[in-house]
């Protein structure tokens, strides 16, 4: 009952959110007036808000803007000991520097690293705190540009990739997250500047006790599903996660962006991409309605899969808690463990290393789905979209007419670009998990072997590639070999997919709107939902099923 209770009160507050979260973002991106915090940054940044631009004008700025902060990034861990707050920590060593400042870049926020021990107040606030903000902001105005792909015609304007995120950044990101990191202060997150607090054992023993920071991080680390801890134990240390109350907070600000995209989606189809206050095409919001049943019957098939899975998984103690704080148990451990893998964050409140095999295949199941139920904040949008098109692409292909979806025919080039970006993730996990398996200096980095130890390096590699950041733990990640290798996976599993979805938001945008026939797809409706999910499903299984068979799989049945 407490279980069902948690799962009531998240969706409860999820419906609440979703209608107003999901207008307001609409507005935010088709509003014509600058905030004055706004026009200012443009000034100092020489930006004309006005002007928009090319798709590959668009993707050299997104690009550019990531690139500066990898090198940002990476000087402020280098230099940290010349910083305030750095507690005597010194300056970080270059591969975890190189690898942490592409993870967080990323939004991958995967941690090679021990938080409390390594970076100093300075670099945690000034470096990953704001790149947990900007690099959420980047998704979204790639989601946004794809979006705009499709409502505008006969254009190759696609929009100013600097409003967009500076935008995201002021009117979303900044005001969400101010609010719920004062609410998870209330609910004990500890926000402070001291290094550690000492405390006296029952033997009289002193010891520290580190402390952080940490409520502004874990909002935005949640809001702008990145996941990176400031602690090491992350979301299951008390100081960053105390209480099941905080618990339900953190989860519902994982979900809160990504589902209401679907909203903000189906205004921007309704209104064909004008300004707010525009006539509403009711067809429009069906788009955006039908997009959310795929990622919301995703996301419970696979939390029944999980929680089912860790409820039963040792009869004689009445469910597997191993690994699980008991302040969360099965419930709160379940519904975290899904959505951190099914949004793209990677922040954890329990080990997945400790799950049981099918419990453990549903997180990393989740990832393989490229993480699009409901997905990261904007790149589950732009990623559903991507597979709509292969969705429509196939339908067409079996009833012999060129595929459309909403008013664009869906040619080579374009589906050449939805291609890229579906293969780009399954490539990099494959290849990745492969070449670490193959090597014999890897095989010390394993803790496991057998299938266990298979499903440690594919998780490893999954998540890099698909931007989560959580792990399943029992991998020794320090190494030269996998600093390097999961720093390429990230870097590429982000960018790759970015230009391609912005190269196929181009070519959208230059064509003129197709009237609907009788031979369209109807894409409003229930039966396309289940032709969208059966495509996500079909894809995973068709390109890791070999892999889930040798790693979670046959753990299972063993």
């Amino acid at each position: 009952m407490a279980g069902a209770l948690q799962l009531l009160v998240l969706l409860v507050l999820l419906a609440a959110a979703w209608r107003p979260l999901g207008d307001w973002m609409a507005r935010v991106y088709t509003d014509e007036r600058d905030w004055r915090v706004e026009r200012l940054v443009y000034r100092v940044a020489r930006v004309d808000p006005r002007s928009e631009q090319r798709a590959s004008t668009y993707a050299v700025a997104v690009l550019a803007f990531s690139f500066a902060g990898i090198v940002l990034l990476y000087l402020l861990q280098r230099l940290q000991t010349l910083l305030p707050w750095s507690f005597d920590r010194g300056a970080v060593e270059p591969g975890v520097a190189f690898n942490t400042a592409i993870s967080f870049v990323t939004n991958t926020d995967w941690q090679s690293y021990v938080p409390e021990t390594t970076m100093g107040h300075a670099v945690q606030l000034a470096g990953l705190t704001v790149q947990n903000v900007v690099s959420a902001a980047v998704g979204m105005a790639v989601a946004v540009a794809l979006v705009r792909g499709f409502v505008r015609s006969r254009t190759d304007r696609l929009g100013n990739a600097w409003v967009d995120i500076v935008r995201g950044c002021t009117r979303v990101l900044l005001p969400i997250a101010t609010v719920a990191a004062v609410a998870l202060v209330a609910t004990g997150v500890v926000m402070s500047l001291r290094a550690g607090v000492d405390l006296t054992g029952p033997d009289g023993t002193v010891s520290t006790a580190a402390i952080a920071p940490a409520a502004s991080q874990e909002a935005i680390k949640e809001l702008g599903t990145n996941g990176g801890g400031i602690l090491n134990a992350n979301a299951a240390h008390p100081y960053e996660n105390p209480t099941p109350l905080s618990n339900i907070l953190e989860i519902f600000l994982m979900l809160v962006i990504p589902v209401a995209l679907t909203r903000t989606f189906g205004r921007l189809v309704g209104s064909g991409g004008r300004r707010s206050g525009a006539e509403l095409d009711p067809s429009g919001m069906r788009q955006g309605v039908s997009l959310l049943a795929v990622m919301a019957g995703l996301w419970g098939a696979v939390l029944a899969v999980i929680w089912t899975a860790e409820a039963t998984g040792a009869a004689f103690a009445g469910a597997n808690l191993e690994g699980k704080e008991v302040r969360f148990g099965i419930p709160g451990s379940a519904l975290f463990a899904n959505t951190t893998t099914g949004t793209s964050t990677g922040a954890v409140n329990s080990l997945h290393d400790s799950y049981s095999a099918v419990g453990g295949g549903g997180t990393l199941l989740n990832i393989l789905f490229s993480e699009m139920t409901p997905g990261g904040v904007g790149t589950g949008l732009y990623g559903i979209l991507v597979v709509a098109i292969i969705a429509v692409f196939l339908a067409g292909l079996m009833v012999g007419r060129t595929p459309e979806y909403l008013g664009k025919r869906l040619g080579r080039r374009e589906v050449t670009c939805a291609v890229v970006v579906t293969l780009t993730m399954p490539a990099l996990v494959l290849l990745g998990t492969g070449l670490a398996i193959a090597l014999p200096s890897t095989g010390d980095a394993m803790t496991n072997a057998g299938p266990h130890g298979l499903s440690e390096v594919l998780y490893a590699f999954a998540s890099a590639a698909n931007n989560n950041g959580s792990a399943f733990g029992g991998l020794t990640v320090t190494s030269g070999f996998f600093q390097t290798a999961l720093g390429i996976a990230m870097l590429l599993g982000r960018f790759l997919p970015i230009v391609a979805v912005l190269a196929l938001a181009g070519l959208l945008a230059r064509q003129p709107r197709v009237a609907a026939s009788s031979g369209t797809l109807s894409t409003g409706t229930p039966l396309f939902s289940v032709l969208v999910a059966g495509t996500v499903v079909l894809v995973a299984a068709i390109t890791f099923l070999p892999a889930l068979a040798l790693g979670p799989i046959a753990e299972g049945l063993a």
